[in-house]
């Protein structure tokens, strides 16, 4: 039996559980995306609340497989009962690694929606949102020792001021990073609360905004988020098959950017154009989205977490 306790995610969207864990982001077109095949074996490189890999699984007939990795512990309660399934708890970074340790040489496609599930951003004592107080944490895996209130404790004012202006574009990343080493050793910083009554004066802004900023610039660093991306990109052209796809969700510039040339240069160094020059593509990879997918009115009415979103998608050149 390939099957057990299987609902298509049309129905658990009415259901309490896994619809509240995660709203899956551009759906639809993330599985039309992947033009699956039935007897294919497919990768979900953030499992989450499960949506996409349900709407996978629904494509999939009895020989097909799913292969889904989330480092964070709290995802696996998400699994459905299907023996198709194969859960890795681990960072999407490893994925060739793992998938040779299932005998998987190749696969015909890989999905990732990359960022912060809603269960993450809506259990307090994580640490993700500005709307709660809790301790300064942010990690996606637990397992992991990197807090954001090290980083805020001991990262030096020029780390701190690359990290934000990088990371979370914040406007006075500079004066941040100033007044946060000025005031760490007066002030307690351990918790969100402590963190914001602190850094009052330096608010530039809507304030609400402004902190997200500096959560996602925080975040980022805590979790390696691009880092893990930039691994997992680079692995693409060996674990997929020919004709194989991968279908990335980002939701800020810097990750789009880094999908966007991987996909079209094969690497991230951008090559500069020369009008006298016939420059071969060495990338094994052929852009299928010359622009990205973004979600429609509708969508981002239902979810606004969606505004951002900005879907790629790449197909694995024939040999």
């Amino acid at each position: 039996m390939a099957k057990k306790n299987h609902k298509p995610w049309t129905d658990l969207q009415n259901e309490q559980g896994e619809a509240d864990y995660h709203v899956p982001v551009l759906l639809p077109e993330a599985i039309e995306a992947l033009a699956i095949v039935t007897d294919g074996v497919y990768v979900d490189c953030t499992f989450g609340g499960g949506g996409h890999s349900r709407a996978i699984l629904e494509k999939l007939g009895p020989s097909g497989k799913l292969v889904a990795f989330d480092q964070d512990a709290a995802a696996k309660e998400n699994l459905p009962e299907d023996d198709r399934v194969i859960f890795v708890p681990h960072n999407f970074r490893h994925l060739q690694r793992f998938l040779r340790l299932h005998r998987i040489d190749a696969v015909d496609g890989v999905l990732a929606d990359l960022g912060v599930s809603s269960h993450q951003f809506d259990a307090a004592e994580r640490g993700f949102s500005i709307r709660f107080d809790a301790d300064l944490d942010m990690r996606m895996d637990q397992r992991t020792s990197l807090k954001a209130a090290d980083i805020i404790a001991n990262y030096s004012e020029q780390q701190l001021h690359q990290l934000f202006e990088q990371y979370g574009e914040v406007t006075n990343s500079k004066t941040l990073a100033r007044t946060i080493v000025e005031f760490r050793g007066k002030l307690p910083m351990k918790t969100i609360s402590q963190f914001k009554a602190a850094l009052q004066g330096t608010v530039k802004g809507n304030p609400n905004k402004y902190f997200a900023q500096v959560f996602q610039a925080l975040r980022i660093e805590v979790n390696d988020e691009l880092g893990a991306l930039k691994e997992m990109l680079q692995q693409l052209p060996q674990v997929l098959k020919p004709g194989g796809r991968a279908a990335i969700i980002t939701f800020h510039s810097l990750e789009d950017r880094m999908v966007k040339v991987f996909f079209r240069e094969g690497g991230f160094k951008i090559e500069e154009e020369n009008p006298f020059e016939n420059r071969t593509n060495k990338s094994v990879l052929k852009v299928i989205t010359k622009k990205p997918i973004v979600p429609g009115v509708e969508e981002m009415k239902r979810n606004p977490r969606a505004r951002s979103a900005k879907l790629r998608v790449a197909e694995k050149k024939l040999e």
